[in-house]
């Protein structure tokens, strides 16, 4: 049975026709989509020529957003030593060391990004397949494995974000809500996009980028036209 389209929905679908717009154009439309009783959040879905099970053309990296996500993030970190105290001092929701590995393990969950030093991933590792499957593994190159704590607390608190493409090649990733002017939309579009680009992997061949959609949380998919958003100057953007 076809699930029924809310007279809001069939609304939004109306407005959106079936063709690849301008990045600007996009996201204004993305904004008068955005219909539902709270502020929605933008999201971007980035189908890429890669085939994720092959370990040279695996996606997983860290976009910092200029404009930020308009989102308050909850950061834990996994440490020991002085580097408890630190952690709290720069803002960490949560805290811990073993004790925290063992609360996680019994289900404890109120956080968005899990941060640990690199002498706790031996006890860290047992929480992989808690964390895996909710993208929330500390890993190096997600930038959630280091000594810096302080910095990284920063960075992820003011829009840094990690992102991985998923089994299908796809990359889901939440920039900003729908209520900031679409310029800076675009401008943090923009930055997901160049880290995409910087960080192709080896293993790509072909063509790498897909389709690119936007949507808001609630609202109908609006492909971007993908050579406009590739051909952008940021200092297009600021102008």
């Amino acid at each position: 049975m076809a699930k029924k389209i809310s007279r809001r929905m069939q609304a939004a679908l109306e407005k959106v026709e079936p063709r690849a717009y301008e990045p600007l154009q996009a996201l204004n439309l993305l904004k008068e989509t955005a219909t539902a009783k709270f502020d929605e959040t933008a999201e971007a879905h980035i189908r890429l020529g890669i085939d994720p099970k092959y370990t040279d053309q695996q996606l997983r990296t860290t976009v910092s957003f200029p404009k930020g996500t308009g989102q308050a993030v909850r950061v834990a970190v996994i440490a020991r030593g002085e580097q408890v105290q630190e952690a709290t001092n720069a803002g960490a929701d949560v805290v811990g060391s073993e004790e925290l590995i063992d609360e996680i393990q019994q289900g404890r969950m109120d956080f968005d990004i899990v941060i640990a030093t690199p002498d706790m991933m031996p006890k860290v590792a047992k929480l992989g397949r808690l964390l895996g499957p909710r993208g929330m593994m500390p890993s190096p190159k997600g930038g959630t494995v280091t000594t810096d704590i302080t910095d990284a607390i920063g960075a992820f608190k003011a829009g840094k974000q990690e992102f991985r493409a998923d089994r299908t090649g796809i990359v889901h990733v939440m920039f900003g809500k729908a209520s900031f002017p679409a310029e800076d939309l675009l401008v943090n579009l923009k930055a997901l996009q160049e880290v995409i680009d910087r960080n192709r992997p080896s293993g790509a061949k072909g063509r790498y980028w897909r389709s690119v959609y936007v949507s808001a949380s609630m609202g109908p998919a609006i492909e971007v036209d993908i050579s406009s958003l590739r051909d952008l100057k940021t200092t297009e953007i600021a102008a």
